[in-house]
């Protein structure tokens, strides 16, 4: 038993022991190139969270590892073969319903660490605390923690150099050989602005991408993953342990 993570724990452990922070992960389930999983996103936030949870656990830190979401927003996917889609006010729902049940049982702070980047939950937070005032609720997308730049060579942003690397380093059971694999090349819009990403709308990955990656993974290693997942886990446990500490009225200085 990893006393950090709910799904593994007892009644009698958790009757005895109290918690300063939840953590929720919340990944999705869509086609990652030809050579990942379904599942790449839940794979990555669910050991991401785990050990980072570890060694904030190790140092003191009162967490628990609410179980997986392992469905996101997939508006611009839902026509990609058994791409599962929730619609934000679905996650919404969702969300209210886990909160009423933290708040029922003493646990005011809850940390989203969000695996998908079509999952933007910054709104939905805005809404829900306005029902729960007493509640400290913020999203992480792990994958913005650190510069990708230091350790990859090519950009993307799905089924990518990066996640490539760290799912071989992960889970190689499940990453076919990169011969396999799409080269992820992805068209920009024909329209400027939306490239400077200072307009926005949602990408439709039907016209985007033809093997429906973005970025090419041909560089990735399981030894990238390995010295990327290291780093991003040692970060996101200094900030497990501070926000785990910090009291909700002593958050602003």
């Amino acid at each position: 038993m990893r006393p950090y993570i709910l799904s593994e724990c007892n009644w009698e452990y958790v009757r005895k022991n109290n918690y300063d922070l939840a953590i929720l992960p919340w990944g999705a389930s869509e086609a990652h190139n030809f050579h990942l999983p379904y599942g790449t996103d839940n794979y990555e936030v669910e050991r991401i969270t785990a050990e980072s949870a570890k060694k904030a656990w190790e140092k003191g830190a009162k967490i628990i590892i609410l179980p997986l979401i392992p469905f996101g927003v997939n508006t611009g996917q839902k026509d990609i073969k058994l791409t599962m889609n929730l619609y934000p006010s679905t996650q919404m729902k969702i969300l209210r319903d886990i909160i009423e049940n933290l708040n029922l049982h003493g646990i005011y702070k809850l940390l989203i660490m969000n695996g998908h980047g079509g999952n933007d939950f910054r709104q939905i937070i805005r809404e829900i605390n306005s029902s729960f005032p007493e509640m400290f609720i913020c999203n992480c997308n792990w994958y913005q923690a650190i510069d990708k730049a230091d350790f990859f060579e090519n950009e993307g942003d799905h089924a990518d150099e990066m996640e490539t690397s760290l799912m071989m380093y992960l889970e190689p059971g499940l990453v076919l050989p990169l011969n396999k694999a799409g080269e992820g090349r992805s068209k920009k819009f024909r329209v400027q602005a939306l490239n400077e990403k200072w307009v926005w709308t949602e990408r439709k990955w039907k016209y985007l991408t033809t093997d429906t990656g973005v970025g090419n993974p041909i560089k990735a290693s399981p030894e990238k993953g390995e010295r990327y997942f290291i780093t991003l886990t040692d970060k996101l446990s200094q900030f497990f342990i501070e926000l785990s500490n910090t009291r909700i009225k002593d958050m602003y200085v």
